[in-house]
């Protein structure tokens, strides 16, 4: 039947229904389609999309986590070489107006930063390592003392249950001690040897010619997205930068100052626990909670109750004014996290990656706040994240 008999019957069926009031095939189909949209229409219509939206999100979600894991030896040591690149861009802009060359200052940096890297290094070794296990034994007979104060309270403890905490302290910090089994195996080895050479390998190029890759990666977007886009990696870049500086200023202040408290209070180890302090501030919440424990241990065995409590005393004191002074002056509140986002960070960071993942986790989770402060706009959150008044407006 050609194209015109078709028409010329349908506009037949069409008089038809309109005249006997009876509906057509054609009808009918219709109104099954519209009754079977309808299904998806209503609250358990919208209660089954939203539930395969968010199963669909979580499918992505692992397969990106999988494949992050899978590759983390190109992906940690990549985030690495970012996190430092940002942190020097103020050098690199500085070096850049002197009309040094590109590849010089590039150099430059990349030879003060591994300098300051073997320092740190060198540093926990010697303070640290070589004291290790004094440091862990007197943690240890701290704890013992601890647990047998408790036999003097009015109250009954679950002692099987202090005693499996402490047994988990004791391992999440080993874990963290550089040289005591943290690079042992060959494949390890092997693996970090790699990251390292590929760290320093993208550090240099992201040095040289970040602008320029930035540019290139930029390449794609138009319009809207562009601009979008462009917030986002001066968004990354600053937050990265303003992080790890902050927190390193942080710590090195955190250290002296716990420092000074234990020399003045005569406890033995005082340097190793500094340095502990200033490694373990680079872990938000935990870090000083695990070095503040450390150190009243060390100061219960060595000197007794009183000196556990003045210690204990000048950890918050010094928390206290990093979290009220040195964080907003040094860091600035937009990078402030709630302490909430902070510890569910850490948690998946550390099962993730272990330590690495735990330092690692609340830098990216600043970064990913703000590049949602930065979605809509250069001061415009995306709408979902927006106060109620600014949606309003």
């Amino acid at each position: 039947m050609s194209w015109f008999g078709r028409s010329e019957l349908e506009r037949r069926v069409d008089s038809l229904e309109r005249r006997t009031g009876a509906p057509t095939s054609k009808t009918k189909k219709d109104e099954g389609r519209g009754s079977a949209s309808r299904l998806w229409a209503d609250t358990f219509g919208g209660l089954a999309t939203r539930s395969l939206q968010l199963i669909i999100v979580l499918v992505l979600v692992s397969g990106v986590i999988w494949g992050i894991r899978t590759l983390s030896t190109v992906f940690i040591p990549i985030v690495l070489a970012l996190i430092l690149a940002s942190t020097f861009w103020p050098v690199t802009k500085w070096l850049r107006a002197r009309r040094v060359p590109a590849a010089l200052a590039a150099a430059i940096e990349l030879v003060g930063i591994l300098l300051i890297l073997t320092g740190v290094g060198w540093l926990v070794t010697w303070a640290v390592q070589d004291e290790w296990d004094e440091l862990s034994s007197s943690a240890h007979d701290g704890f013992i003392q601890l647990v047998e104060w408790t036999h003097t309270l009015p109250f009954s403890i679950d002692q099987d249950q202090l005693l499996q905490w402490r047994d988990q302290l004791i391992d999440w910090v080993t874990s963290a001690n550089v040289g005591a089994g943290a690079l042992a195996g060959v494949g390890v080895v092997a693996n970090f040897v790699t990251g390292l050479v590929l760290m320093i390998v993208v550090l240099f190029f992201f040095l040289k010619d970040g602008p320029v890759i930035w540019r290139f990666v930029l390449r794609p977007f138009t319009g809207e997205s562009l601009q979008r886009a462009e917030r986002i990696g001066t968004k990354v870049v600053e937050t990265f930068g303003a992080y790890v500086r902050g927190t390193a200023s942080v710590a090195l202040v955190d250290s002296i100052g716990i420092g000074i408290g234990l020399v003045i209070l005569q406890v033995p180890l005082a340097v190793p626990l500094a340095v502990l302090v200033f490694l373990l501030s680079f872990i938000p919440l935990v870090g000083a909670t695990v070095a503040g424990i450390l150190g009243a241990l060390v100061a219960l065995v060595a000197n007794g109750p009183l000196s556990a409590v003045l210690v204990v005393g000048v950890v918050v004191l010094v928390n206290q004014l990093e979290g009220n002074f040195l964080q907003p002056v040094l860091m600035g509140r937009a990078l402030k996290l709630h302490a909430l986002v902070i510890l569910l960070a850490l948690t998946v960071g550390t099962v993730l990656s272990g330590i690495l993942g735990a330092v690692l986790a609340v830098p990216l989770a600043a970064v990913a706040w703000g590049i949602i402060k930065v979605w809509d706009g250069p001061d415009l959150a995306v709408k979902w994240a927006r106060p109620q008044e600014a949606q309003a407006s």
